[in-house]
């Protein structure tokens, strides 16, 4: 466990504190009684479940939620605030960074910068453009961040555009940055970049708020550490003198003796046969190569890899969302799944994909709980002519509740917005309307990411009740203890080839990255033998 240097000076008066916030939406009290307070030159870690209050907080104390839509009291060094607006907030210098971006991706670096506080000429009609570019020129060289003002924020990664994020938060004089889930879609470098960034401006003074679901990101910065369940600040521990088993104990609300509880059913028959595929995509590019694997039914074969090593592109082509093959054989259940196969034909014949961006690809967010679920599988709720679309809605209702039901999704009822639900709900809605479709073969592409750590369990029992009817799962992840816990075989990809292939008994995470990096190529069994 990395552990938080430079912690700030203790015993000096908070920069930022929350007195007893109360905060009541229509049918849920979302904050109750929350205290919080936040040290000069600190950065103070929030952690919980989704839906244990932590976005509800940092709306309040950032203005979102403006004075007398709450009760109790938000002190900037030491004075009482009622901020009626984000501008009154961002004026006593509180800023916040969401995982949902707001840069505008058709102007330049500089012009997001300074979007709405542009520097005028003299009379104050006209923005003064070079002071403009030179000034964030200068914002950005003062804070390391290697990026030119002029370039055009769309042509950026999204490492990038984070870093934009903060050099606008950073040119309104700010002293109180908060970041909510940063590192959601950032590489492994680009979070180490952002985390040194953040120790930087903790070194000169300014506070922080981290928000995230990693918690070896939250024990490699972080000087404290509060822990909100159901609404209620439960504890505040110092990074150095707690472990992330406390943590997560806090978080939940009982002992996790195990992070990963995988049980492996009984394996039957090849569900799903793939032999030297090969894939290029609509310019002709190959991004598939030779690539050989199978999995049978009640097993979990994980898939790992490097960005870009191909994992996502392997599920969204044997789905037939993506490229086109030009080499290699795939087998379905036994039968041919032929080259441009339509995702529809794939879903009739038993295989379904969860996508590893749910948002854009697996829920209607504006619609309801139940609309999500059926969305997949309406003919089995269908009557009359196909063709009329004629809905049986006590059939649907009925099957829909049975599965919201065994899913455990928190909401009051199915009719209730699916863009209203905390992310791990969302992720259970995106799942279960998989499951509608009676699926032989389960694609999970990144199913914890953003998710908190009972969330996530709740998904690995999902994995193994579904192993256990005799489901094969292909199950991608980028975080290595989860691929390492959950598979029973691993295949790592390296730039669109395989390049290894492990048992879960001789898997470590050392051979994994060095197959991930083209080092070694292995098939599985092989490492034991030698």
């Amino acid at each position: 466990m990395v552990q938080a240097s430079d912690a700030p000076a203790r015993g000096a008066r908070p920069v930022l504190e929350a007195l007893n916030l109360v905060k009541r939406f229509p049918g849920v009290v979302a904050l109750k009684g929350v205290s919080f307070d936040l040290a000069p030159g600190e950065v103070h870690a929030l952690c919980g479940e989704n839906g244990a209050g932590k976005s509800t907080l940092i709306k309040t104390l950032s203005g979102v939620h403006p004075a007398g839509s709450y009760e109790g009291q938000i002190l900037v060094d030491g004075q009482v605030v009622n901020f009626a607006s984000t501008k009154d907030a961002q004026r006593a210098g509180i800023a916040v960074i969401y995982q949902e971006l707001a840069l505008v991706p058709e102007m330049t670096v500089a012009e997001n910068i300074f979007l709405g506080s542009e520097p005028r000429r003299l009379g104050g009609l006209a923005i003064d453009w070079e002071r403009v570019y030179s000034q964030s020129q200068v914002l950005l060289e003062q804070f390391k961040l290697s990026i030119d003002p002029t370039a055009k924020v769309q042509y950026l990664g999204i490492g990038h555009r984070q870093l934009v994020e903060i050099a606008k938060a950073l040119s309104k004089k700010t002293k109180v940055l908060i970041l909510d889930e940063p590192t959601a879609a950032l590489t492994e470098q680009e979070v180490a970049v952002l985390l040194g960034i953040i120790r930087d401006l903790r070194s000169r003074g300014i506070s922080l708020i981290y928000i995230s679901h990693k918690l070896d990101e939250v024990f490699a910065i972080a000087d404290r550490i509060t822990v909100l369940r159901d609404g209620q600040s439960i504890v505040t521990l110092d990074a150095k003198k707690t472990n992330q088993n406390e943590v997560i104990k806090h978080m939940v609300g009982r002992e996790i003796t195990d992070l990963f509880p995988r049980r492996q059913g009984t394996l039957g028959d090849d569900r799903l046969v793939v032999k030297g595929l090969t894939v290029k995509d609509a310019d002709g590019q190959e991004i598939l190569s030779d690539i050989s694997f199978h999995v049978r039914s009640g097993e979990v074969l994980g898939i790992g890899g490097l960005m870009g090593a191909g994992r996502t592109e392997l599920l969204m082509h044997l789905f037939g969302a993506l490229g086109k093959r030009v080499a290699g054989e795939v087998i379905l259940d036994g039968k041919p799944l032929r080259a441009g196969t339509k995702p529809s034909e794939s879903v009739r014949r038993g295989l379904v994909l969860v996508s590893e961006d749910r948002k854009r690809y697996g829920l209607v967010l504006d619609q309801s709980i139940g609309f999500n679920l059926s969305l997949s599988s309406l003919g089995p709720v269908s009557r009359g002519h196909r063709v009329m679309g004629m809905i049986d809605a006590r059939h649907e209702t009925r099957r829909n509740r049975e599965l919201f039901d065994s899913l455990r999704v928190k909401a009051p009822t199915m009719e209730t917005r699916v863009g209203t639900l905390s992310g791990g709900n969302q992720q259970k809605i995106v799942l279960g309307k998989a499951l509608m479709t009676g699926p032989k073969v389960v694609f999970l592409d990144e199913p914890t990411r953003g998710i908190d750590v009972g969330a996530k369990l709740e998904v690995y029992e999902l994995i193994n009740r579904l192993t256990a009817e005799g489901m094969a799962v292909v199950l991608v992840s980028s975080e290595m203890p989860e691929l390492m816990g959950m598979s029973d075989r691993i295949l790592i990809l390296a730039e669109g080839r395989v390049g290894g292939e492990f048992e879960k008994s001789e898997a470590t995470q050392e051979k994994l990255l060095a197959a991930a990096m083209g080092r070694a190529k292995v098939r599985a069994g092989e490492a034991a033998e030698h």
